[in-house]
């Protein structure tokens, strides 16, 4: 009797143990079955919206980087997708079409965590979208010859006070200033861990500084403001800040301006002290009551 009840409770122990595996293996499947539609879902115009919308356009001109309608038949696929995880690996090996994107946008490429797949998708996003490099240069010439919109004073002083730390940005972010300098006799110098952006507004516009603020791709940015974003506020008037910076750099003092001024100031002072050394060569060595002092004595 005992025996068999020894016998029952092995079996249910092995039973409970074998249900609790069969549960967990059930478990993570059902997990990697369902992470695995997400991103099979995952369509080519999300991923280049996410990735690649900040810097891209598809027929709308050029923004930080080149329009890319076209890129499909301009380039062979596996070119595309070493250019697009690693830039600057292709500069580095002296490809010649990659050294010259890089000499003609003045700014890498940041290096893109997608996978071989996930940048197929792009690819045939831009095709569907773009249709021929021929088209896609008819289509930029009208954006590249738009207008540029100037901010509005409130704008303008409102994007400087946030440039420079005055004013917080309402969720939390970092102020410019902590690693971008500009050239304006109205602010403190800036940091100098990241471009200098005084023309940054001739080199990319409105749309494009607009689309770096709304949605940037440089790694370091990303970090410092995950879930800190611009709002569409703060977007405009930095970006109305940075067209004024861009318009007026030619009246700004350098930044050596103060140094200059030391220096001249100190040269200054050197030379006046020549200038009353040499006019006092000739001046008496000794007191004039000394000398009647010396006749009276003489003359006695």
């Amino acid at each position: 009797m005992r025996d068999q009840r020894r016998q029952q409770t092995t079996h249910y122990a092995s039973s409970f143990s074998l249900s609790r595996c069969v549960f967990g293996v059930l478990l993570v499947a059902a997990y990697l079955s369902g992470a695995r539609p997400a991103s099979a879902q995952e369509t080519g115009k999300q991923i280049f919206q996410q990735a690649c919308a900040a810097c891209h356009s598809i027929g709308a001109g050029r923004l930080v980087g080149p329009d890319l309608k076209g890129v499909t038949e301009r380039r062979p696929e596996d070119w595309l997708l070493k250019f697009v995880k690693s830039s600057q690996k292709l500069v580095a090996a002296g490809d010649k079409t990659a050294t010259a994107l890089f000499d003609e946008f003045k700014m890498p490429m940041p290096d893109q965590a997608l996978s071989d797949e996930q940048i197929r998708k792009v690819l045939a996003h831009i095709k569907d979208a773009g249709g021929s490099a021929a088209a896609g240069k008819e289509a930029a010439a009208p954006a590249a010859q738009a207008p540029a919109v100037e901010g509005t004073p409130a704008e303008i002083k409102l994007g400087g006070e946030l440039f420079e730390g005055k004013v917080r940005f309402a969720n939390g972010g970092p102020s410019c200033n902590a690693c971008h300098h500009v050239k304006s006799d109205a602010l403190l110098g800036g940091g100098v861990l990241a471009s200098e952006l005084t023309l940054v507004f001739s080199r990319m516009g409105r749309q494009g500084v607009s689309a770096i603020l709304g949605n940037t791709p440089f790694p370091v940015m990303q970090a410092a403001y995950a879930g800190k974003e611009f709002s569409e506020k703060e977007i405009n008037a930095l970006v109305g800040f940075l067209q004024q910076v861009d318009k007026e750099h030619a009246r700004q003092m350098p930044k050596e301006w103060g140094w200059r001024m030391f220096s001249a100031g100190t040269g200054g002072v050197v030379v006046l002290i020549g200038i009353f050394s040499l006019a006092g060569r000739r001046r008496k060595k000794r007191c004039v009551n000394q000398d009647i002092f010396d006749r009276q004595v003489k003359s006695e």
